[in-house]
């Protein structure tokens, strides 16, 4: 008899920042193990072509374009997502950008951009999800954190406060939203081949570093992050609430 603990057939899944990168991989993956994924970026023309790359695989997704780092924007968008396509089962708060400088010369504006982007998002859209979830008595919220949450390099102090306020907020939803039988939970990944990270992958003495530094001793692919992601999702995870699941290949275990 085949277990149904991983199954997310039935479920409708709202991937923020899912036009490339982890995102898309979480959608693809997502996808694949059952669940209607809906897409979501600013960008319509690019979630349009993600979009479509999906369902010539056969997957069942959809595009939902609204700016997760506006308000406004995230409720009319959630609210358009429950309308149309139906109840949304689990969120993936997945948006985020990094910007690199020496912390004295940190520009003021990009300051402000990281906030709103990397937190203020997950606060938006965590909170207009969880409003219908509480209503229903039940739901999913997996928060993409970061290695960042633990640790921290130079050149990056502000992204590092923002990934470090995601493991706490995570923290917070689950103590105020448990008690309506959600779960919520955060994802912190190690350092993998994205467009966010390419300048670091491009860097021969950065790639040495880091294989030296990381007890796997390569950098993750974005497909090794799908698991963790399902596990959350799914039933197997119903008493895990407010932890973070740090996917690094053991970086964060070892000096």
């Amino acid at each position: 008899m085949t277990s149904t603990l991983f199954d997310l057939r039935g479920r409708l899944c709202l991937i923020t920042g899912s036009s490339q990168g982890i995102g898309f991989a979480l959608a693809k993956g997502m996808a694949e193990h059952g669940a209607r994924v809906v897409l979501n970026g600013r960008d319509a023309d690019k979630l349009e072509a993600a979009s479509r790359d999906l369902r010539n695989q056969g997957l069942d997704v959809e595009g939902a374009p609204f700016d997760v780092t506006s308000h406004e924007a995230v409720v009319s968008g959630v609210e358009r997502v429950e309308k149309s396509l139906g109840p949304i089962d689990v969120l993936i708060n997945n948006a985020g950008m990094q910007f690199r400088s020496p912390l004295e010369d940190f520009p003021a504006d990009r300051w402000e951009q990281l906030l709103t982007t990397n937190v203020s998002s997950v606060f938006y859209a965590g909170q207009a999800v969880a409003r219908h979830m509480i209503s229903r008595g039940r739901g999913k919220i997996i928060n993409i954190a970061s290695v960042q949450a633990e640790l921290a390099r130079p050149g990056i102090a502000p992204y590092t406060a923002t990934k470090g306020a995601v493991r706490n907020l995570t923290r917070g939803m689950c103590t105020d939203w448990a008690k309506y039988g959600l779960q919520i939970n955060a994802i912190a990944p190690g350092y993998f081949k994205t467009p966010l990270n390419q300048a670091l992958v491009d860097n021969p003495e950065f790639s040495a570093w880091l294989e030296k530094r990381t007890p796997a001793g390569r950098w993750g692919n974005v497909e090794e992050l799908v698991g963790a992601a399902v596990f959350l999702a799914s039933d197997a995870s119903s008493f895990i609430n407010g932890h973070t699941l740090f996917v690094d290949g053991g970086i964060t275990a070892s000096l």
